[in-house]
């Protein structure tokens, strides 16, 4: 489904200095894509000229990622400082309205935005992501356990065998852009866990206005799909649909189907 599109790139700056590296790719109306934690926009690789049929994307090299500035702030990253650079970059395009997909912690991200920003969001596209906070369905001892290992390649392949089944690994050997960003400083990939970690919109899932889909694998164990349910019940015009058989990268593994299925409820369609 690649097409093989030219990627614009260029840079801006946040409110406090921090520069932000950002991508636009394609022609329509604009669907930001918000990648998961420590991740740049190489995590959309694999999948975004799929979108190009019918929208133009930007993506985002959150702050201690790519090419944007990699601060050692004092009170550290946050999932709401993600959403203020989001809307940076927005404004550095002179666009007023776009689409939002975020995925995993681009999820959470994409809450804010959605929820501070509601003029500024047509419709909301959430995967494989949770509210965050006391309210939210968190991975189990076992998957913290493994993503902490510290033998060589092992918290990798364990990220990896949550990320992907057996089935589609066999199928598409790699190498994956959803594994981290390689250059991130280590005080860069701690905010970002801190970021993520402290997550928690609970409050603020009300306040999304946008018409909302929210995408999962069922066999997702990085982030339960009991927080569907969850998101469901707190944001107000919200349609859910899950994956069978697919864990957290049900956007690569379920490719055709997820593409299409976002491209649809984009345009309005019925799902």
């Amino acid at each position: 489904m690649s097409q093989n599109v030219h990627t614009e790139e260029a840079t801006t700056t946040a409110a406090d200095g921090t520069v932000l590296a950002y991508q636009t790719r394609g022609t329509g109306h604009p669907l930001v894509l918000l990648a998961g934690q420590a991740n740049s926009h190489h995590w959309w690789d694999a999948v975004r000229d799929d979108f190009h049929s019918r929208r133009r994307t930007i993506t985002v090299d959150y702050r201690g990622t790519g090419a944007s500035g990699k601060p050692e702030a004092l009170e550290g990253y946050s999932t709401w400082q993600f959403a203020d650079d989001v809307i940076a970059v927005l404004d550095a395009l002179g666009i007023e309205r776009a689409d939002l997909y975020g995925t995993s912690m681009g999820g959470r991200v994409a809450q804010w935005v959605a929820a501070r920003h509601p003029e500024r969001i047509r419709r909301l596209v959430l995967g494989c992501t949770s509210p965050g906070g006391p309210h939210a369905v968190e991975r189990d001892a076992q998957v913290r356990h493994a993503l902490t290992r510290t033998e060589p390649g092992a918290a990798e392949e364990a990220l990896t065998d949550l990320m992907y089944t057996p089935a589609f690994r066999a199928a598409h050997p790699g190498p994956y852009g959803t594994l981290g960003d390689p250059g991130m400083p280590p005080h860069a990939r701690r905010g970002h866990l801190r970021a993520s970690s402290g997550h928690d919109a609970w409050d603020a899932l009300a306040h999304i206005m946008a018409p909302t889909l929210v995408l999962h694998g069922d066999q997702d164990r990085l982030t339960p799909p009991d927080n569907v349910p969850l998101l469901a019940s707190r944001i107000p015009d919200v349609t859910t649909r899950l994956f069978p058989g697919a864990r957290h990268a049900y956007f690569e593994e379920c490719r055709t189907e997820a593409g299409t299925m976002v491209l649809d409820f984009l345009s309005g369609a019925p799902l």
